[in-house]
């Protein structure tokens, strides 16, 4: 998601330019200087995505930092399954890329290595050096230290603009560069017709994306010459409303309006999550405010673009 809004901690959210994110902001006012462990915290909102493959429990452990006062401690390390599934998915494509490989036995996240291999179909030149270019993707998730360039995306995490012309690492590859920006998937976003080039499609293969495995699926089909896919493609905020973790999230998101606002309620709200927050403070109450509106923005803000 792209910034709307003037302060940076609203920089993961587009469209954060209302009525409420100015009454958020006024609270925020209020309270200066904010402490560091307060500091923190918002800083764990900013880097909040609903697209998260684990974003139900980012949610969660972000209430209970809210009321604990604090971030408690937690382990840096990417969560098991996902990691194997990232390791299976770059063996497999760095196998594939040399023509005189057999066939392989393990499985993606339940995906069987021959399935996938069978949507690549016989390697050629063009798409061995995009197989390539999601080896390099998913390495760079695996290791910061393996480079990857992007292909069209030419901005940083959160759309600001970077310097440089994108693509530019690609000019002794130009002609597969471009075949691959001119690959148009054919698909659809929040149920309308949409289009997104294969370039695009390999640079947003978020290695933390909640559909990651359907998401290479698509990617290595469109490899393969399949530019319609059965399913839509689910990257960054596109197709987020997809995510089975939606009701988890407006669950909390209603749970965390609940205690901001001091309102009772008999509704579908977490009783634990609202435990968790303790007895209200304003600060605590901005805390609140501030996940609950960024979560909301994230699931209702339509994707209206294509990436082409």
């Amino acid at each position: 998601m792209s910034a709307g809004a003037s302060r940076p901690c609203w920089q993961n959210c587009c469209g954060a330019d209302d009525g409420e994110v100015h009454l958020i902001d006024t609270m925020e006012d209020s309270l200066s200087p904010l402490d560091e462990q307060t500091v923190q915290i918002r800083g764990l909102i900013t880097l909040f995505e609903a697209c998260y493959h684990e974003a139900g429990k980012e949610a969660e452990f972000i209430a209970a930092a809210i009321g604990l006062g604090y971030c408690p401690p937690r382990s840096k390390e990417r969560p098991p399954q996902r990691k194997k599934e990232l390791e299976s998915a770059r063996d497999l494509l760095s196998t594939w890329c040399h023509p005189a490989t057999k066939s392989i036995g393990w499985d993606i996240g339940g995906l069987p290595a021959d399935e996938l291999w069978g949507v690549l179909g016989e390697p050629n030149p063009l798409k061995i050096w995009q197989a390539a270019r999601v080896v390099d993707r998913i390495s760079h998730a695996l290791d910061p230290h393996h480079p990857y360039h992007n292909l069209a995306l030419n901005v940083g995490d959160y759309g600001e603009p970077k310097a440089g012309d994108v693509g530019e690492h690609y000019r002794d590859n130009s002609a597969f560069w471009q075949q691959t920006k001119e690959a148009i998937i054919h698909d659809t976003v929040d149920g309308r017709e949409s289009r997104i080039s294969l370039a695009f499609a390999i640079d947003l293969l978020m290695p933390c994306g909640w559909d990651f495995v359907a998401s290479l699926a698509t990617i290595l089909k469109a490899i393969g010459g399949d530019l319609h896919p059965d399913r839509p493609l689910a990257c960054c905020a596109r197709n987020v409303r997809l995510s089975p973790l939606c009701n988890r999230l407006r669950m909390i998101s209603d749970t965390l309006n609940v205690f901001w606002r001091g309102e009772t309620t008999t509704g579908d709200i977490d009783r634990c999550v609202l435990a968790s927050l303790g007895a209200p403070t304003p600060v605590k109450r901005w805390l609140a405010a501030s996940l609950d509106k960024t979560i909301r923005l994230h699931l209702t803000q339509p994707f209206d673009m294509d990436l082409v």
